[in-house]
C-alpha cells in the first residue's frame, strides 16, 4: 500500500541555486503540494489511523532494538574491562606459585638452625632476608597465611590432621605444617595445619 505521506517528500534544492519569484518550478512544485495535500485529506480517517499505527508499531520495534543494541554493547564493555582488571591483577600467580618453594625452604632454614644452635647472626641473617622477601610479596599484593592459634577456616586452611588437646577448644589450629599464601584476595595456597578436636 502507497504511503500518501511519501507524495510530500521532496528532494532538497541544490545549494547555490536560488529560486526567484515567478519561477515556473517553484510554482509547480507549490501546486503539486496542494494537490498532494488535497488528495491526502479525501482519504479515510480509518486508513490514515491504520497507517499512523504501522508507523508507530516500527518505531516502537527499532526503538526496542537501539536499547537492546546499546545494553549489548555496554555489558561486552564491561566484561573487557573485567577480564582487563582481572588480568592485572592476578598476572603474577604463575610466579608466586613458583616461588613457594624458596618461602618454605627458608622456614625449614631457620627451623634447622635453631635446632642445630647454629651462630645467632647466621639465624639474624636468615630472618632478616626472609622478612625482606615477604615484603617485597606484599607490596605486589601476596599475603602470607599463618593462623597458628586462629580458628580453623576451611576456606583458607587444609586440615592435615586432628589432634585431641584439653586446654583449647575443638576447631582451634594448633600447629602450622606449611604457610599458606594470598595473592589480592586470591587464595594461591591454603596453610596446612593440625587441628584440635573435642574429646571423642
Amino acid at each position: 500500500m502507497s504511503n500518501p505521506f511519501d507524495k510530500l517528500k521532496k528532494p532538497a534544492p541544490q545549494k547555490g541555486k536560488k529560486r526567484q519569484s515567478g519561477d515556473p518550478f517553484l510554482e509547480e512544485e507549490i501546486e503539486q503540494e496542494i494537490e498532494d495535500l488535497e488528495e491526502l485529506e479525501e482519504q479515510p480517517d480509518d486508513e490514515l489511523c491504520e497507517e499512523l499505527l504501522e508507523v508507530k508499531a516500527e518505531l516502537k520495534e527499532s526503538h526496542d532494538k537501539l536499547l537492546l543494541a546499546h545494553a549489548e554493547i555496554e555489558n561486552a564493555r564491561r566484561r573487557a574491562q573485567k577480564d582487563i582488571t582481572s588480568a592485572h591483577k592476578y598476572a603474577l600467580e604463575k610466579f608466586v606459585k613458583d616461588l613457594l618453594p624458596v618461602l618454605d625452604n627458608f622456614d625449614l632454614a631457620l627451623i634447622e638452625a635453631q635446632k642445630a644452635k647454629v651462630d645467632v647472626a647466621m639465624i639474624k641473617g636468615i630472618e632478616l632476608t626472609q622478612q625482606s622477601l615477604l615484603k617485597t610479596l606484599e607490596n605486589h599484593g601476596v599475603k602470607q597465611i599463618n593462623p597458628l592459634n586462629e580458628m580453623f577456616d576451611p576456606q583458607l586452611h587444609e586440615a592435615m590432621t586432628a589432634v585431641q588437646n584439653p586446654d583449647v577448644k575443638p576447631n582451634m589450629i594448633i600447629d602450622v605444617f606449611q604457610k599458606g599464601y594470598e595473592l589480592n584476595g586470591r587464595l594461591v595456597r591454603p596453610a596446612r595445619v593440625v587441628v584440635s578436636k573435642a574429646k571423642s
